[in-house]
Formats: C-alpha cells, structure tokens, sequence
C-alpha cells in the first residue's frame, strides 16, 4: 500500500499524512515506511528542525491507518480518535531529520474496545531504535 491509499485511510490529509508505504499488517499489527522526516517542509518541523518527540505522531498516524485496515464496520469515512495518553516513551535521540535512512514504524494493538485500543510502537531507522512506547487511543 502507498502513500496516496495510506491517505485516504487515515483522517490526515496533504502534508500531514506522514506515512509513504506498508510493508505489512494483520489483526495485531502494522510496520510502515515514512520519507517525510526529510521534507524541509514536513508540518511538523519547529524552527528547521524536527524533533524525536514527532515520531509519536508518525507512531499515531500508524495506528490510525492500522484501525482502519482491521475495522470490520461498513464505515465509508476513515474512524477519527486521539492519543488519550503516551507512556514508556523513550527517546534514543534529539531528532528525526538529520536521519538518512527512511523511518520503519512498527506498531502493535495489546487491547481494543468499541471505542479505545491500546498500542506499543517503535521507530527505527538504519535499522537503530529512534523512539518507543505505548500509547492509548480514545475513538470517537
């Protein structure tokens, strides 16, 4: 799956859909591929720079689309949802575009209700974790 399909599954639109491609997915989890942390006009940057701690949203945007591939429903629009709360972050570094290598972004539901699920997430790039975590996603 591509960016232009990742778009259209996920309530981003334009600039701010993150992800580029998955490379695989099933009922527990999803691994995808950014490029956007290289965009000198990536929404996200403050300053010129894009900080590790905008991974959460690379790690948000993942479960998202991952929500939406596993949606059983007949639901035409994509299902909208926040980051409820974060834990366990870890940042193994202060940022993400001076990366080289594209993103990996792995995320893993451990529960899910009618309206939240539970996720553990990880980026990596050349193959060295960036940031991890656990994040709990309100639907709406």
């Amino acid at each position: 799956m591509k960016r232009e399909e990742i778009c259209g599954r996920i309530p981003h639109a334009g600039d701010m859909c993150l992800l580029e491609q998955v490379e695989q997915w099933d009922q527990d989890r999803l691994v995808c591929r950014a490029v956007s942390h290289r965009r000198p006009d990536n929404p996200l940057r403050h300053r010129g720079r894009l900080h590790a701690v905008a991974g959460v949203e690379y790690a948000g945007q993942a479960m998202a689309l991952h929500g939406g591939l596993t949606d059983t429903s007949e639901r035409r629009e994509p299902r909208r949802g926040f980051l409820a709360s974060v834990r366990e972050l870890r940042l193994e570094r202060e940022r993400l575009d001076d990366l080289d290598a594209d993103l990996r972004i792995v995320v893993r539901r451990l529960t899910a209700a009618a309206d939240s699920s539970l996720y553990e997430f990880e980026l990596s790039a050349g193959g060295e974790t960036v940031l991890s975590g656990r994040a709990a996603v309100k639907l709406l």
